[in-house]
């Protein structure tokens, strides 16, 4: 097992009013899964999503990831947690215009003190998985939404995360762009990734292994996909 979330509660609170993004969330996931999770607007997805990258905190709960406890860890050692076990795949595609494709996807392993040569290489090989590797050298601004979306998962598999998450991957995207961009997912979770995505689609959600359905801030259904 990587992730068992117990008891996940997330309340916000203002000086007026108190709103319940999660209430008593429980989720395992397996080593080696696709999860889709689904749901309508205001529903709770992208808040576990945020919990599940260390983006956010429960308000009560366990979080244990592996053998580490995360709903209590300092924010110096979260930080440190997430360079080294966490990639991110985002709907705008979070890529920095004034670095070349090649930088965007290097950033992700400036902080780990690894040797330049050995950085480059693991570039080079992240970039021709997703097939952008021809474009390294150009700015995201010079490349269509799609081949920017697989630049961003570039940069998201680069340090070998050991969980995937992906947050509308397909949102900005059109019908076939989105197609490449979930059979990559498909593809990645086949070669052993474990990744977790927030979509509003079904025909890709269709597409993972497994659908946790969300509404009012609880999964109320976990199905296995036939695929």
């Amino acid at each position: 097992m990587l992730i068992q979330l117990a008891d996940i509660n997330r309340l916000y609170r203002s000086d007026e009013v108190e709103t319940t993004a999660l209430h008593d969330v429980h989720l395992t996931i397996e080593r080696g899964e696709f999860v889709a999770i689904m749901g309508p607007s205001g529903c709770g997805k992208s808040t576990l999503l945020n919990i599940l990258g260390t983006i956010d905190r429960p308000s009560s709960g366990s979080y244990r990831f592996g053998d580490h406890e995360l709903s209590t860890m300092a924010e110096a050692e979260l930080a440190q947690f997430r360079r080294s076990h966490l990639g991110y795949i985002f709907q705008s595609f979070n890529l920095i215009d004034e670095l070349t494709i090649e930088e965007n996807v290097e950033l992700a392993l400036i902080y780990r003190k690894m040797p330049r040569a050995e950085r480059r290489a693991r570039v080079a090989a992240a970039m021709d998985r997703v097939s952008i590797g021809h474009r390294a050298r150009h700015y995201p601004s010079q490349l269509s939404g799609g081949q920017q979306q697989r630049a961003a998962i570039a940069r998201a598999i680069v340090g070998e995360p050991d969980l995937i998450l992906a947050d509308e991957p397909t949102g900005n995207l059109d019908t076939e762009n989105g197609m490449q961009v979930m059979d990559i997912l498909q593809t990645l979770n086949r070669e052993g990734a474990t990744i977790v995505m927030v979509t509003h689609s079904p025909s890709h959600a269709d597409m993972a292994r497994r659908r946790v359905d969300m509404l009012d801030g609880q999964i109320v259904i976990s199905v296995r996909n036939a695929i």
